[in-house]
């Protein structure tokens, strides 16, 4: 019996707590749901403040509101989707724009630049005149000097044509090697005399550039072909029997070719030098003396065969250009 009482009691008991936890179950449940619909994160609601009732509520509804208050601030303040960095970079924008309206402005310069620069001195349509002397570097029996002038018209920048004009007579010498040869072996080489010469030529102008001297100071130069035909007045000089023999001049045909350098003082003025070599084909003396009345005629005096000559010519001296200016002008 005591067992049935105790098995009695349990149940009712157990069924008071069911009965406790159901009450106070039916009271938690509809709170639960609420708060859990208060939770949801809704665009809106992610930027509204939560509103709890009480004091705590109220701290918290302060301090959320601020924050919540102050993102909308930041947030109307810029652009949509703007962040912190663009808000700073503006108005660091702003001041620096108004920091440069105060100052000095600066004032563009539009500056047209060539691929190709201008060259320093334009030849095409000019005249140049060319006085200059020149020594023979290949005659080792004749001292032989001349004074020479040259008129170019440039045809266009790097093509003229001109004249030169050569003066011998009286700035020739023997050379003491042949005067000693002559007089203690008894041998004598035949020489000529020149007179003077003159040819039409064809320059041409290939290379150009400039170069810094020391560096203070740059120079413009160009360097140059010359070629042409012309005609040479000369006539040997009697060494093998000049007691008898004497000579006249006469005009052989002639052919140059050469190069030079020209460097550049002035737009107007240069200076150059140039290796020429002037090739004619020259009567010489014979080295034979005829005997007798036949020593007196004078086509035994020449040699029959003709010598190939070639008298190379180093020409230093000026040239200037006229008109002294000149104006560029660039296609359209």
């Amino acid at each position: 019996m005591n067992l049935g009482f105790r098995k009695q009691g349990m149940t009712d008991e157990l069924r008071r707590n069911c009965a406790l936890l159901a009450a106070i179950c039916a009271l938690l449940v509809p709170h639960a749901v609420a708060h859990a619909q208060d939770m949801s994160f809704d665009l809106d609601e992610a930027e509204s403040a939560p509103a709890d009732s009480g004091d705590a509520g109220g701290d918290a509804e302060g301090d959320a509101g601020g924050d919540a208050e102050g993102g909308a601030e930041a947030s109307a303040g810029g652009e949509v989707g703007g962040d912190i960095f663009s808000q700073l970079s503006a108005d660091g924008g702003a001041d620096i724009a108004g920091e440069a309206e105060t100052g000095p402005k600066e004032k563009e310069v539009v500056e047209e630049i060539y691929a190709v620069q201008r060259m320093y001195v334009l030849r095409n349509g000019r005249l140049e005149l060319a006085p200059s002397i020149g020594f023979a570097v290949n005659d080792p029996y004749t001292a032989r000097t001349a004074l020479s002038g040259a008129l170019n018209y440039w045809i266009t920048n790097v093509l003229a044509v001109g004249g030169n004009v050569l003066w011998y007579q009286g700035l020739d010498s023997e050379s003491q090697l042949n005067f000693t040869i002559r007089k203690s072996a008894r041998l004598a080489v035949p020489i000529t005399e020149y007179q003077l010469a003159g040819h039409l030529n064809f320059t041409y102008v290939p290379i150009y550039g400039k170069f810094n001297m020391f560096n203070q100071s740059i120079f413009q130069w160009d360097s140059y072909l010359v070629g042409g035909v012309g005609l040479i007045r000369t006539r040997p000089i009697a060494v093998i029997d000049p007691a008898v023999r004497k000579y006249n001049f006469d005009w052989r045909l002639s052919f140059n070719v050469g190069m030079g350098i020209r460097v550049f003082i002035s737009k107007w003025l240069s200076i150059f030098g140039e290796l020429r070599d002037y090739i004619y084909l020259e009567k010489l003396e014979n080295l034979d003396v005829a005997l007798g009345q036949a020593r007196q005629d004078k086509a035994t005096w020449i040699d029959e065969n003709s010598s190939l000559t070639n008298n190379f010519m180093v020409q230093v001296g000026i040239s200037m250009f006229f008109p002294f200016t000149f104006e560029y002008r660039y296609p359209k």
